[in-house]
């Protein structure tokens, strides 16, 4: 039976929600359309239905689509064969397309409004377009890792994206969450339009552990929003692995392409 506590909360949620959405009628993150007067998502399904979900055949390690007729490398794309990444490995939901033709795509309209126009409330819309297939393969993971923020970086905007898409991860997986000990210790240079080497000296030796001892002998889940070359990724697991960490994967949002 519910505690009277859980009993009220049942019933006052939904009434709550349909009293706030009567006052203010929702609308869609992504394209602004009316939603009914009773919903409690943030993206409506025309929208959902709109993202590219990934497919396989993905590169093993860093989960990046093969091209047509490319597939044949044992599984291994070009690049972590060239340069094994410190990741075990990496897996997104969605795709994510940068593009002009693409600027009204619902996870690029999300993303950009929600990292350089700091709305910190479209963080539940970014939740709600991870979808309800989990792209990672069975494991049990002992933490789940926010990529981190600088400290400045992080007053500016307000908020991190990667940390508010982690207590969902942590949430859906039954998983700890730890959002402070990994550091960023020097503020980097925005990733945007820069090539894979130059990506990887920008993060070069940006990362710290505060506590070691709490990562030794974990499996590590490192979460972020968009996965571009991978860079930022490869260096924290390189950090968390010297920490002692025994493994770690990523999850993103969305890769890049």
């Amino acid at each position: 039976m519910l505690r009277s506590r859980e009993l009220r909360m049942t019933i006052v949620g939904p009434m709550l929600r349909y009293l706030v959405n009567f006052l203010y009628p929702p609308r869609c993150a992504a394209c602004d359309a009316r939603q009914p007067i009773e919903t409690a998502r943030r993206v409506c399904e025309p929208c959902l239905a709109r993202i590219e979900r990934l497919a396989e055949p993905l590169c093993e390690r860093c989960g990046m689509p093969f091209d047509e007729g490319d597939s044949d490398r044992g599984g291994i794309c070009a690049r972590c064969m060239q340069s094994p990444p410190r990741f075990g490995l990496a897996r997104a939901a969605a795709r994510y397309r940068a593009s002009a033709e693409d600027e009204g795509g619902t996870l690029a309209s999300i993303v950009r409004r929600h990292k350089y126009g700091l709305d910190q409330s479209l963080g539940r819309a970014l939740a709600e377009c991870i979808g309800p297939q989990w792209p990672l393969p069975a494991a049990h993971y002992d933490l789940v890792i926010p990529v981190p923020l600088h400290r400045a970086r992080l007053r500016w905007r307000g908020f991190n994206q990667a940390a508010l898409l982690a207590v969902e991860v942590a949430r859906r997986l039954d998983c700890r969450l730890d959002m402070t000990n990994l550091i960023r210790t020097k503020p980097t240079a925005p990733q945007t339009a820069q090539d894979l080497e130059t990506r990887r000296r920008n993060v070069r030796r940006a990362f710290a552990v505060k506590r070691p001892g709490a990562f030794a002998g974990r499996r590590v889940l490192l979460v972020d929003d968009v996965m571009t070359t991978g860079a930022t990724a490869d260096e924290c697991a390189r950090t968390l692995r010297a920490a002692g960490a025994r493994a770690v994967d990523v999850f993103t949002l969305a890769r890049a392409l």
